[in-house]
């Protein structure tokens, strides 16, 4: 079976920056073993599957190792193939796991509009990653597949070096860890960790966004923020909290069309 795939660098205007997703819009979904060995092969953060539901989509993700719940650049690179290669005009609304997304075809890029998920208080971090954070995380909280950990300002999460091993025996759980900006571009930033889930570090991730655009907002008393994903690539976010809704302002830039030849 031949198969169609897009590579789409999402939040940002040029190749080899933003996050790497691969894209297939696909007539019927293809076996879930087949989709998770597709994702395998790629290697990267996320391959994202898409079909067409009526007005609208269903949307799936699958990171190198299991299936995820959210995620948000590969949804914007989603977004990204059907206006570019297949003629679609916007709004577009996609179904998935974590409930309706949408996007927003803008003239210099997209809205993403997510749902909103506030962050959940934790009464500890869990044990395995009480060692790496002793002394150094001044709050933290959950949401349904996140941990998150604030560090004392940009300097300290931009220069935090992860154990990937010892991060990894949270199984398919990330950690994530933010600070607000020392300056005055950046309201916060972030950096998000999931080895057990086949992604080391992310280089720049919509979902946990969702979660922290209402946590800063609530902090610093402000609905418009300016994020930074500190990664190696690095990533800058335009996000607004709107009542129970996060939208995100990004560009995606197609790196590669292919051909794939999976099993019938």
């Amino acid at each position: 079976m031949f198969l169609k795939m897009y590579q789409v660098d999402a939040f940002t205007d040029h190749v080899f920056g933003g996050n790497p997703a691969a894209v297939l819009v696909l007539e019927n979904w293809l076996p879930d073993s087949l989709m998770q060995s597709i994702a395998a092969e790629n290697n990267l953060a996320e391959t994202a599957f898409v079909k067409r539901n009526g007005e609208g989509w269903d949307l799936r993700w699958f990171t190198p190792t299991v299936e995820v719940d959210f995620c948000g650049h590969a949804t914007l690179a989603t977004a990204h193939v059907l206006v570019t290669e297949y003629e679609v005009t916007g709004p577009l609304s996609f179904s998935a796991r974590v409930g309706q997304l949408n996007v927003e075809v803008k003239e210099d890029g997209y809205l993403l509009d997510l749902p909103c998920i506030p962050p959940e208080e934790m009464t500890r971090l869990p044990e395995i990653i009480q060692p790496v954070f002793s002394g150094r995380a001044k709050h933290w909280f959950r949401n349904f597949e996140n941990i998150f950990v604030v560090l004392d300002g940009e300097d300290a999460v931009r220069s935090y070096q992860p154990d990937l091993h010892l991060l990894a025996r949270l199984g398919p759980v990330g950690v994530v860890i933010t600070g607000q900006g020392s300056g005055s571009q950046y309201d916060f930033v972030s950096r998000y960790f999931a080895p057990g889930a086949g992604i080391p570090e992310d280089p720049v991730t919509g979902s946990i966004h969702a979660t922290l655009v209402p946590y800063w907002a609530e902090r610093l008393g402000k609905k418009n923020l300016s994020a930074w994903q500190a990664s190696l690539r690095g990533g800058h976010l335009i996000c607004a909290l709107k009542e129970n809704r996060v939208v995100i302002e990004g560009k995606a830039v197609t790196f590669m069309k292919a051909g794939i030849c999976v099993p019938d």
